[in-house]
């Protein structure tokens, strides 16, 4: 099935953690204007407007929110409104028959990590880590511009594969401007950093260190398979949890079957005066082994951001700093 996003298609939202839509209200606000201006419809999911403390609603209700805009046949995608920190409580309560029956684009970011991956798990289906509604579409210009162009050129159909995915001029992780526009942000040049050189190819697997913490070693995990493309990125984490998250992986035996890394820009890094960063401390993990790894990519909680397909073919040339896919994204 090939889902080309097309102007005025419908797009669900819902709120697999945090309540977004109310805390952050004026962006969400923002956001979903940013997306009807562009000509997409947004249908809101049950949970839009509503708040249980630090979520938005129980696991069951949240399940049933998603649930529900997966059954509706008119959504073309579904898209997560923000992060948060229990997604992973949902996983039980998904409906992983209604999407292999009726495959949808799901996509979001952070936390999000626990439906795509379980989605993918139990379906072996698709899905996109890529932007959120209210972080991503209700950011300010020039980054959610180009945020947005990635996103519509990516779900679009417009490019098919080999597809290098573009790498920005600058980005930023200030922040500032999240209800109004009072100062510009510190704009970065980019630059990315190789870990290690060579070339690998397989498919893409993973999303959010954090949120993987919460259900890897369950039926929800994906199994990760040699040569496999690991992507993997965090925010405002210290340099302390980045290492306890890397030895996850490391002892669940990731790093053994993996033919290469793509580690993503981190936001608001702390590195608790060591000096270190993130790729310093995978290193460390690695013993020694000299996978391909491509660090400080725009696929993270940084602005721009960039989607890119879970359980799709991937070519990484950390040596030329490249990240081409190879496969066709939209063929779910």
């Amino acid at each position: 099935m090939h889902n080309r996003l097309e102007k005025g298609d419908q797009i669900g939202i819902f709120s697999p953690s945090a309540p977004g839509t109310v805390t952050a209200h004026k962006r969400f606000q923002r956001a979903k204007t940013f997306l009807q201006e562009k000509g997409y419809t947004i249908i809101e999911g049950a949970l839009t407007g509503k708040s249980d403390a630090y979520r938005s609603g129980t696991p069951k209700e949240r399940a049933e929110e998603f649930n529900q805009l997966l059954r509706n046949k008119d959504i073309k995608m579904i898209m997560s409104t923000i992060g948060g920190t229990n997604s992973n409580s949902m996983l039980p309560y998904l409906d992983y028959e209604a999407f292999r029956t009726s495959p949808k684009i799901i996509v979001g970011y952070s936390d999000a990590t626990a439906v795509l991956l379980a989605l993918y798990a139990k379906t072996g289906i698709t899905t996109y880590y890529g932007p959120a509604l209210i972080p991503s579409f209700g950011e300010f210009e020039p980054l959610v511009l180009d945020t947005y162009q990635y996103f519509e050129d990516y779900f679009s159909g417009q490019y098919q594969a080999p597809y290098d995915i573009p790498i920005p001029a600058y980005w930023s992780d200030e922040h500032v401007n999240w209800l109004e526009k009072t100062t510009e942000k510190k704009l970065i040049e980019n630059q990315l950093v190789t870990g290690h050189e060579g070339i690998a190819e397989g498919c893409l697997i993973g999303g959010n260190l954090n949120a993987m913490y919460g259900f890897i070693g369950t039926p929800y995990f994906p199994e990760v398979k040699e040569g496999d493309i690991l992507l993997i990125e965090d925010s405002t984490k210290t340099a302390s949890i980045v290492e306890k998250n890397f030895a996850m992986l490391k002892l669940h035996g990731v790093f053994d079957q993996v033919g290469g890394i793509i580690l993503g820009k981190h936001e608001q890094y702390d590195d608790l005066g060591t000096n270190k960063r993130p790729l310093d401390l995978l290193m460390e993990q690695l013993d020694g082994r000299e996978l391909p790894i491509l660090a400080e990519f725009d696929i993270s909680h940084t602005h721009p951001m960039h989607p890119i397909a879970i359980g799709k073919k991937v070519r990484l040339d950390a040596t030329a700093q490249r990240v081409v896919c190879v496969e066709d994204w939209l063929d779910i």
